[in-house]
């Protein structure tokens, strides 16, 4: 979604570094590129203004304290992170919990927001959590809204209460009333009270939300909205602030390709942070919203930080002590070892929003674009037609054996050669590292971890080849192959 603002910053951050020494003439013109980027991202003209008088004024106080030789541009662009990160919400905010259980939590918004969805998807961020959530249908307006919430209920593992069929038949109110006084009979922690929506804000809608609102008493109101909509999200998000009130932001949709503008409007107009943000449509694709990520992202350093908590999540404890171990045993690095780890990577969702979180992937925007996320499938599957034995040891790959695997996999004899080269390029990568020569080549340690065909991995430069060794003339196989090495 901010892919172009972030080639909008990049570009005059590129041109601030340039410089070298920097003026005020320098400070000028940096504050009015990032005000036209902002501009052309959609933001609302009042954070556009106010954020680039913020960051003209503290650039122009940082100026005077930055010495000859140090990197100015650097200290300027602090300063753009700082701000960036305010207007962002300045920190991520968790849901309060009630002290006596359970805590209710009540989505509100316009229909289309992605509401229903959301609820599954916040139910199950709490279940992996130890919380034990149930969903409360009560949008019983919306055509199979109620079907619907069952459906995505089923699909996170969690209860619904659903007493009405909805298509305009039942009480929404009473819904949710008996909804609540249901969870405390069976001892939910969280209620998710999944309220209606309409096409538009009205009269009817409002009310509906504040009955709901005033019946149940809900620890936190959430305004579930569609980042794709641009100025009117922070419309919306005003007349439900004055209507029903919220506590806390929802971005759905943050996968596609809109400016990003509400992002960046919603928080600092209505004065209520972005709480969690969807990022997809799986029910996984979901998390808290850390506006100093955001922010990294947005300024093209990437998002390490919930790369390492979904690759923790993904690679399990067992599986990374057995590999650790066997690198310092000495042991080689298997096609079993690889397998498990692309199955852990796909666990972590697609490889194009993996790679975006990587810093300076904007500069890799088309390759990423352009991966084939089935390369992994096609990957696996070659893997996967292989004989345990072949898996363990690659020498005994003979011809016959890689046509077999080829036919098996559905892929060309090639395919199977490339993934074997790639594969014992990175087996003498570890080596390596074990005999202490360090870092090798980085296309090596890139090709271990990741599956043949990923973008921007161009092939490791040719080095001069080793002196050749004289071929053994025994005709022992096993003996001919020790001296061959």
């Amino acid at each position: 979604m901010f892919d172009n603002l972030s080639s909008k910053f990049a570009g005059a951050f590129s041109a601030l570094r340039s410089r070298g020494k920097i003026s005020e003439k320098d400070i000028d013109a940096t504050t009015a590129d990032i005000r036209q980027a902002l501009l052309e991202a959609d933001v609302a003209l009042e954070v556009v203004e106010g954020f680039t008088e913020r960051i003209h004024q503290k650039s122009l106080e940082v100026l005077p304290t930055l010495q000859s030789g140090t990197n100015q541009a650097q200290a300027i662009f602090d300063v753009v992170n700082q701000e960036l990160t305010e207007i962002l919400g300045g920190g991520a905010r968790r849901v309060r919990f009630a002290k006596n259980p359970p805590t209710v939590i009540m989505l509100a918004g316009l229909q289309g927001a992605g509401k229903t969805t959301l609820a599954a998807k916040l139910a199950k961020f709490y279940k992996e959590q130890g919380d034990t959530p149930i969903l409360v249908a009560s949008d019983l307006q919306r055509p199979n809204a109620v079907n619907q919430l069952q459906v995505v209920g089923e699909s996170a593992g969690v209860p619904v209460f659903a007493p009405e069929p909805g298509n305009g038949v039942g009480n929404p109110v009473k819904v949710a009333q008996d909804g609540i006084a249901f969870a405390k009979s069976k001892l939910h922690n969280i209620v998710i009270v999944d309220t209606a929506g309409r096409l538009g804000v009205d009269e009817e809608l409002m009310k509906e939300a504040i009955a709901i609102r005033d019946a149940v008493k809900p620890d936190e109101i959430l305004f579930v909205v569609d980042a794709m909509i641009g100025q009117d999200a922070v419309r919306t998000a005003k007349a439900f602030q004055d209507g029903v009130g919220f506590d806390g932001v929802v971005l759905t949709k943050l996968d596609g390709d809109a400016r990003g503008g509400a992002a960046l409007s919603i928080a600092a107009l209505t004065g209520r942070p972005i709480m969690f943000a969807s990022t997809g449509e799986k029910l996984s694709d979901f998390d808290i919203f850390y506006p100093e990520r955001m922010a990294s992202r947005i300024l093209g350093m990437g998002d390490v930080a919930t790369l390492a908590e979904q690759a923790k999540k993904a690679f399990d404890g067992d599986t990374s002590k057995k590999l650790e171990e066997k690198f310092i045993a000495g042991e080689d690095f298997t096609l079993d070892d690889f397998l498990e780890q692309l199955e852990a990577m796909s666990k972590m969702g697609s490889m194009g929003k993996l790679l975006g979180m990587l810093p300076g992937a904007g500069q890799m925007k088309k390759q990423i674009e352009n991966f084939d996320e089935s390369e992994i499938t096609r990957t696996k599957a070659i893997v996967q037609s292989m004989t345990p034995l072949e898996r363990r040891d690659l020498k005994v790959l003979n011809g016959s054996r890689r046509a077999r695997i080829a036919l098996g996999s559905g892929r060309k004899v090639s395919d199977v050669n490339a993934l074997v080269d790639k594969f014992t390029a990175a087996q003498k990568m570890m080596k390596q590292m074990r005999k202490g020569g360090g870092m090798p080549n980085m296309n090596m340690a890139r090709g271990m971890a990741l599956p043949p065909g990923m973008p921007g991995l161009p092939p490791a430069p040719r080095s001069a080849a080793p002196p050749q060794k004289k071929k053994s003339k025994s005709g022992n196989p096993a003996k001919r192959a020790l001296e061959n090495g």
